[in-house]
């Protein structure tokens, strides 16, 4: 029974400490949905040569929450990486802060259940905000969760379109339905 405790105590100790690890939040990136979605996105975006914010990026997520882009690997077979916040900053920050990164929310489609929140989040990106069309676009899909206190992003699983597998019409922007329809 006594170790039983003790491994417990322990366990409890590490995850807390584990917590506190992770940068404060600003309030009002966290406060709610659409602040949290829009913070993401900022934290990410910038022009060439601008460093990111990485703590503000850091004080989003969850402890263990994990990035995870989906796509063809160089046999053409469709597979994942699966990353964490670090693992993400340190792979792919640096070609965002060299190259110019805009990532925009244009469509979103939000289902809730209780204190956990799933978001299909369309984006355009861009290499810098003059660009006429973007280089990419594609569906974020974000698992969020609320406690007492505020917005947590738990996952974000990701694909980019691809001529397979265009952008379904009900996940596109009204402008981009209407685009759709001329073509």
């Amino acid at each position: 029974m006594k170790r039983t405790v003790l491994i417990l105590l322990t366990l409890c100790l590490c995850l807390n400490m584990k917590a506190q690890d992770s940068p404060e939040a600003k309030p009002e990136d966290v406060s709610s949905l659409d602040n949290i979605i829009a913070a993401l996105y900022d934290v990410i975006s910038g022009p060439a040569g601008e460093k990111r914010d990485w703590d503000r990026m850091r004080s989003l997520f969850a402890p263990e929450a994990h990035l995870i882009p989906s796509s063809k690997n160089q046999e053409g077979k469709i597979g994942f990486r699966l990353w964490t916040v670090e693992e993400y900053i340190s792979t792919a920050g640096a070609g965002l802060e060299k190259n110019g990164f805009f990532e925009t929310e244009t469509h979103r489609v939000t289902e809730d259940y209780g204190t956990i929140t799933h978001i299909f989040s369309t984006y355009d990106s861009r290499r810098t905000l003059a660009d006429e069309k973007p280089f990419a676009r594609g569906i974020n899909s974000i698992q969020l969760m609320k406690d007492d206190t505020r917005w947590w992003i738990v996952n974000i699983l990701w694909m980019g379109e691809t001529e397979a597998f265009p952008i379904p019409k009900n996940y596109l922007s009204k402008k981009d339905r209407k685009s759709k329809k001329k073509n």
